[in-house]
């Protein structure tokens, strides 16, 4: 992959001192095969910023070989100790944290997860600076990197993969066993869709991932007044802003701007898609002050439709009942019993619902994402990373910074101190 980019150049003399980066072997169980520099990355960042070095932590499941970085000049190592960034993607292993270091990866705590409350803690305690990918933005508030695309494209391939078995009309091979976006893309070409009603909540680029996926199979797009209130003889697929399953409890027009600002001001209006809908593939952002789509008493209706829920977004706790606990590559699906609310055999019980809630989906297409991801960073994020941080790109991402919650994210104070 070749990079174009003058105010990378225009930057490249910013460094003050040598920089030593280590890119992590992932350590996050189930694996996860991604990196956030791959070596022709690598090689670019070492051309723009003649200070710096790059050191590799060997790994044996990256999607980028240990012989791939050598082949490209990389000194391959496991002690990492001497390098002053360290950078991975998913949550890094407690015991392999390295004191008084700069981490970069999604670290999955500024929503108050409890099963990652310990990694924060222990942030905290070595002196860590962590920034979060999740939170680096410009200057209009977006986010610059993401895998949400890459998430999307899977995430919807995946929910189709699911209504086949469940039907028994057609057979899908798992995302992961394809040679990349455009085998998986050929495999799903093949499929003839009876008429069906798919529904896709969101308007970002996890959303735009999968409407991309699902118009492989050009499909008819439709409004939402028009999935509710009509029936079709062909497969149709529908998506929804935040406008379409929220309203605002005074009963004022909604505003996406005042939601954003005030959600707990919100209420759901969902519910007529439950009756309405076949295939629910969740791609919106939720805030926890949000409300949430559907409650369990939802499920139980006689009416309710939804037979497959591809949670996307996998918010546990969140907005979906159903997803009560995130699922893996390996084993992506299970069955959620409407009635008992517990987690059923998939694809057994027609009167269940199937889910899908794997939480690391651009794992599935790793170099393609890794490649994505990682020219994302080289574009919008390194030269604030090595210096020249004038839009606060990194500051405003910063969790932790001298054995402290900086604050922005002082709120997660009691949080933090919590006992299990």
């Amino acid at each position: 992959m070749v990079f174009y980019s003058n105010n990378l150049n225009q930057h490249s003399t910013i460094m003050i001192r040598p920089t030593r980066i280590g890119v992590l072997r992932e350590t996050k169980n189930p694996p996860d095969r991604r990196v956030a520099i791959t070596p022709q990355q690598g090689l670019h960042l070492l051309k723009t910023y003649p200070n710096i070095s790059i050191f590799i932590q060997p790994s044996d499941i990256r999607c980028y070989s240990d012989a791939e970085y050598r082949k490209a000049g990389f000194f391959l190592t496991e002690d990492l100790r001497e390098c002053d960034i360290l950078i991975g993607v998913k949550e890094v292993a407690i015991p392999t944290l390295i004191p008084n270091k700069k981490y970069l990866f999604f670290s999955h705590t500024a929503k108050k997860q409890v099963s990652n409350r310990k990694l924060l803690q222990e942030i905290l305690n070595r002196n860590i600076t962590l920034i979060d990918y999740e939170y680096l933005c410009n200057k209009k508030g977006n986010r610059v990197v993401a895998f949400g695309y890459w998430a999307g494209v899977v995430g919807a391939y995946k929910a189709l993969r699911a209504r086949g078995v469940r039907t028994d009309f057609f057979d899908l091979p798992p995302a992961s066993s394809c040679k990349g976006m455009e085998d998986m893309y050929d495999h799903l070409k093949q499929v003839q869709l009876r008429p069906i009603k798919i529904l896709v909540s969101g308007g970002g680029r996890v959303a735009m991932g999968a409407m991309q996926t699902i118009g492989v199979l050009n499909i008819r797009e439709v409004t939402p007044s028009e999935f509710l209130n009509q029936e079709f003889d062909e497969p149709v697929v529908c998506r929804l802003d935040p406008e379409h399953y929220v309203e605002r409890m005074d009963g004022e027009p909604f505003d996406l701007h005042h939601f954003f600002a005030h959600p707990q001001m919100y209420q759901s209006s969902f519910k007529p898609f439950t009756k309405a809908t076949d295939l629910f593939i969740a791609c919106h952002y939720w805030d926890p002050q949000s409300p949430k789509f559907m409650t369990p008493e939802d499920y139980k209706v006689e009416d309710f439709r939804i037979s497959v829920i591809a949670d996307v977004s996998c918010d546990l706790n969140g907005p979906i009942p159903s997803t009560i606990r995130a699922s893996t590559i390996a084993d992506s699906f299970y069955g959620y019993d409407r009635f008992t609310q517990e987690e059923a055999i998939p694809f057994v019980d027609k009167r269940n619902v199937t889910v899908m809630a794997v939480d690391n989906l651009p794992g599935e297409l790793p170099r393609e994402a890794s490649d994505d991801f990682g020219q994302a960073l080289i574009e919008n994020v390194f030269t604030a990373l090595l210096g020249n941080d004038d839009d606060k790109i990194i500051e405003d991402a910063c969790i932790t910074k001298d054995g402290k919650l900086t604050p922005p994210f002082s709120y997660l104070e009691n949080y933090v101190y919590e006992t299990e």
